[in-house]
C-alpha cells in the first residue's frame, strides 16, 4: 500500500475533507491556502485564495457546488467549488474554528473562538436569503459562555448541531430555536474532532484525554470507547466496515523534543464493535491532525503536522480481513 503524497501546504494540516462522492479531497492548513485535489491520483485541481491567516476548517455541500472555509483571519468564506470564485465573506470578531453545511446545503453554521474579549458564538446563515450574508446578519446566534467550541458537526436532517467543547463536554443545540437540547460529559479533556458515520446515526469524537468515543447522534448516548496512550487529534468511521481510524501523536509544542521513532505517528485502526486495535499505518513525520475515510471505504487520507497529506488505498487483504474475537 504505497500512499499518494500531496504536497500543497507550507504549514501543518488542520483539516482534510472529502466531498460526498469522494472524487475530491479538500485540505486546509495553518497557511492561508485552501487546496482541492483529485482523490484518485492526487493531482491538484486548484486552490481557493483569499484568506490571510491559518485556515481551521473546510466543508463542501452535498452536491459539491459550494465550499465553506473558516479562518484565523476572523472570516468565514463561501466559494464556488468549480471556479474558485469567492461568493461571500462573513467577518467575525475572532477566529472561525468550525464550519459546516447542513445536509440540504442551504444553511451554514460556524463557530468563533473565545478570544480578545469576545465570547464563543455559533452563527447560522440561510444561504437562500442573500441579505443575511450581505449584511452579516445570521438568523440565529448561540452564545457559549462556559467553554469554547473546538469541534462541531450537523446532526441528521439538519435539525440540530453537535458541538464538542474545550472542557470535554458535548452539547446538542437545536438549529431552529438555538436551545440546548442535550448536554453530556464523557471526555475529561478537549474534544479535538467530531465526525459522523455515513448515515449520520452515529458520530465519533477524538479527544486530548487519549480516547476516541462513539455516540448516538440523536440521544448522545455513549456507545464505545477506543483508548490510546497519546492525545487523539482526529477519528473517522469507515462507511463499509465496522472500523475506526484514529490519528494523533502529541502536543505540537512537544514535537521537537522527541525522535521520529519514539513519536508514534501511526494511524491506528480499531474494530468498532470489539474496541480492539488491529492495525497501524506509519508515515507522517509528526502528529496526525486530521483523518478521513473515502466515502466508498476503499481508501483513507491523513493530514499531519508535517504539512503533508497522504492518501492510502487499502490492499486487497484489508477487504478479506476477518476479525477474530
Amino acid at each position: 500500500m504505497k500512499p499518494i503524497l500531496l504536497q500543497g501546504h507550507e504549514r501543518s494540516i488542520t483539516q482534510i475533507k472529502y466531498n460526498r462522492e469522494g472524487d475530491l479531497l479538500f485540505t486546509v492548513a495553518k497557511d492561508p491556502i485552501v487546496n482541492v485535489w483529485y482523490s484518485i491520483n492526487g493531482e491538484r485541481l486548484g486552490t481557493y485564495t483569499g484568506h490571510t491567516g491559518a485556515v481551521w476548517c473546510v466543508d463542501a455541500d452535498w452536491d459539491t457546488r459550494h465550499v465553506l472555509t473558516g479562518s484565523a483571519d476572523n472570516s468565514c468564506r463561501l466559494w464556488d467549488c468549480e471556479t474558485g470564485k469567492q461568493l461571500a465573506l462573513v467577518k467575525t470578531n475572532s477566529a472561525v474554528r468550525t464550519c459546516g453545511f447542513d445536509f440540504g446545503g442551504n444553511i451554514i453554521m460556524f463557530s468563533t473562538d473565545k478570544q480578545m474579549g469576545y465570547q464563543c458564538i455559533v452563527n447560522f446563515f440561510d444561504l437562500r436569503d442573500s441579505s443575511q450574508l450581505e449584511n452579516d446578519e445570521p438568523y440565529m446566534k448561540i452564545p457559549c459562555h462556559d467553554s469554547k467550541i473546538t469541534s462541531a458537526v450537523w446532526g441528521p436532517l439538519g435539525e440540530f448541531i453537535i458541538a464538542g467543547h474545550e472542557n470535554g463536554e458535548l452539547n446538542q443545540f437545536s438549529a431552529k430555536s438555538g436551545e440546548l437540547l442535550i448536554n453530556v460529559k464523557e471526555h475529561t479533556k478537549q474534544i479535538n474532532d467530531i465526525q459522523t458515520s455515513r448515515d449520520m446515526t452515529m458520530f465519533i469524537t477524538a479527544s486530548k484525554d487519549n480516547t476516541a468515543k462513539l455516540f448516538d447522534s440523536t440521544t448522545l448516548e455513549h456507545q464505545k470507547s477506543f483508548r490510546t496512550e497519546r492525545p487523539v487529534n482526529s477519528a473517522a468511521l469507515s462507511p463499509i466496515f465496522d472500523h475506526v481510524v484514529l490519528g494523533g501523536g502529541q502536543e505540537a509544542m512537544d514535537v521537537t523534543t522527541t525522535s521520529t521513532r519514539i513519536g508514534k505517528f501511526e494511524a491506528r485502526f480499531f474494530h468498532l464493535g470489539f474496541e480492539e486495535e488491529f492495525g497501524r499505518i506509519k508515515g507522517h513525520f509528526g502528529p496526525i491532525n486530521s483523518v478521513a475515510f473515502h466515502p466508498d471505504g476503499k481508501s483513507y487520507s491523513s493530514g499531519g503536522e508535517d504539512g503533508y497529506v497522504r492518501i492510502h488505498y487499502f490492499d486487497p487483504q484489508y477487504f478479506e480481513f476477518e476479525f477474530e474475537a
